[in-house]
């Protein structure tokens, strides 16, 4: 090929790349119009009151998305359903999407929903630090990050970890420790930890993040790959309608908590409004931005997450988050 010839050849791909590119943006700004499926990590509670909002107040409907939400099963495999096209998003653990993604299965996270880490050992008022549960039987689920939240709490304040006995207990931590089988149990501070202390004043609550864990988002909206790459415009009107459904949430929690109400059969009021109270710093965390995912605290996140043994390396940060869907500017 003469220099000419090579000249004009690059300059025809750098034609082709920037048309792709802009054909790229156009498809995901464009209006989607379409039905799309969110399904809930948990039995709705306070956490999801902003996905609820952003379907009874509009927030999706305006971006051009039909959402419909869908409460877990007690055996649904939120990651298999994604992966096989039966749900476009999905609330997942950040904790399950690390281990899936080392499994080889291509799971990515488009948006923050609780921004600081809600897992803690919640405790009986006679411990009164972490490293007083060596030598006590603290409950935990049977899940991989249940056992590191734990050994994160306990050396974080000092503790020895392998002094502490642990049973497995299931989702059972208020039941484990009203009947006092445990001394402490593993559970989300923001619902077991609030029913807790209703029931048992005085009782501990000991969240990872204070013992040394950095504040990573602990529930993540997330789709298949499959999704990003054939139906941008999708994931980006999902996320905008989201966001403004939880800056809703922030403004107007009551009015929030009984959209939630108003579609959940047997939901507490009095429960769901307890929650929100405890939930403002975790739907905004550092950027002050609902949904947003901070680059800088993923990276310590995954550094951590390997640390302790939730996956063998650390996970990429580029490769299991995209950004841009969260980060941009939301109107309305």
């Amino acid at each position: 090929m003469t220099p000419r010839g090579a000249l004009a050849a690059a300059a025809a791909a750098l034609l082709l790349a920037a048309t792709a590119a802009a054909c790229g943006t156009d498809a995901e700004a464009a209006r989607p119009n379409a039905e799309a499926t969110v399904l809930l990590d948990f039995t709705p509670n306070a956490i999801h009151a902003g996905i609820y909002s952003a379907v009874e107040r509009g927030y999706a409907a305006a971006e051009g998305v039909t959402l419909k939400i869908r409460e877990p099963s007690s055996s649904a495999d939120a990651i298999k359903l994604l992966l096989g096209g039966r749900t476009d998003f999905a609330v997942l653990d950040i904790h399950d999407v690390a281990i899936a993604r080392e499994r080889g299965r291509d799971v990515v996270c488009v948006m923050s929903i609780a921004q600081r880490p809600l897992a803690a050992v919640l405790a009986q008022p006679e411990i009164r630090r972490p490293r007083d549960l060596e030598g006590e039987k603290v409950g935990v689920t049977g899940l991989p990050s249940d056992v590191a939240v734990l050994r994160s709490i306990v050396q974080g304040a000092g503790g020895d970890p392998d002094a502490v006995e642990t049973v497995t207990i299931g989702f059972n931590a208020v039941a484990a420790l009203l009947s006092e089988r445990v001394a402490g149990a593993t559970a989300f501070w923001n619902v077991e930890g609030v029913a807790l202390e209703r029931r048992r004043p005085g009782s501990r609550q000991f969240r990872v993040d204070d013992f040394g864990a950095p504040s990573y988002p602990e529930l993540l909206l997330c789709a298949a790959r499959e999704t990003l790459t054939d139906r941008p415009a999708l994931v980006r009107a999902t996320v905008a309608g989201l966001r403004r459904g939880y800056e809703f949430t922030l403004t107007d929690p009551e009015s929030s908590a009984q959209d939630l109400l108003s579609r959940v059969r047997g939901a507490s009021r009095e429960s769901i409004l307890a929650e929100l109270d405890v939930l403002t710093s975790v739907f905004t965390g550092p950027t002050g931005r609902p949904g947003a995912l901070d680059e800088r605290v993923l990276r310590r996140w995954a550094r951590w997450e390997a640390e302790f043994g939730i996956v063998d390396r650390p996970p990429e940060v580029f490769e299991m988050f995209v950004l841009r869907y969260a980060d941009a500017p939301v109107e309305g």
